[in-house]
């Protein structure tokens, strides 16, 4: 079959916008990790504190009352925006991952062996994705669900002194942005190398 020079412009552009999608795609998966590990830092540095108190009530004798040391607006905001930070990142990614399987090869121009040694390194990188991706975006999320629960618990009066005042404890946001950056940043390696197994049998079918 002939290719004409107009199809070989039309395909090379289309690799070109191709490969700038996938480009733009990577770039913005990182900065959406990047958005959600820094704003659970500024949500743990404010996340609510508690002071305690000896108070004597009449009758009662004395109790330890706590207070809350601030609203819990401004933790919540910034792990209400690392939460969609990193739900972001994971839809982004997948996206990623339909615009290279949509770019390979065509089926009826490869010969795939399923026993092949490549074949099986792409489906054991796409597994490798998904398990990562997943786990990760799992554990991250239920962290800063645990941690917008406690926060909103005080959204309001907060300032009222209580018999009991339930906090998060120190590096619970931390934790969910370290989780969230480092999945973020290992899909992106599996996605990479994925890419590279396919671009690598293609060429092999086309020179076969």
């Amino acid at each position: 079959m002939t290719v004409t020079h107009a199809e070989r412009v039309t395909n090379r552009r289309t690799t070109q916008l191709c490969n700038k999608t996938e480009a733009f795609l990577k770039i913005l998966s990182i900065l959406f990790g990047l958005s959600c590990f820094i704003l659970c830092l500024f949500a743990e540095a404010t996340r609510s504190k508690v002071t305690w108190d000896d108070k004597k009530h009449k009758g009662k004798g004395q109790k330890l009352e706590c207070v809350y040391s601030n609203s819990a607006q401004v933790p919540l905001f910034f792990a209400g925006g690392a939460f969609a930070a990193v739900a972001m990142a994971v839809l982004v990614e997948h996206i990623y991952l339909l615009v290279v399987v949509s770019k390979s090869t065509p089926p009826d121009l490869l010969s795939w062996e399923p026993d092949s040694a490549k074949e099986k390194t792409i489906a054991w990188l796409k597994g490798a994705f998904f398990v990562t991706i997943w786990t990760g975006f799992a554990v991250g999320e239920v962290l800063l669900l645990v941690g917008i629960f406690v926060e909103w618990g005080h959204l309001s009066k907060w300032a009222t002194p209580r018999l009991s005042c339930l906090v998060i404890r120190k590096g619970l946001f931390s934790a969910a942005g370290a989780i969230g950056l480092i999945t973020v940043l290992l899909a992106g390696f599996c996605l990479t190398a994925l890419r590279a197994q396919i671009l690598s049998k293609e060429q092999d079918n086309v020179w076969r």
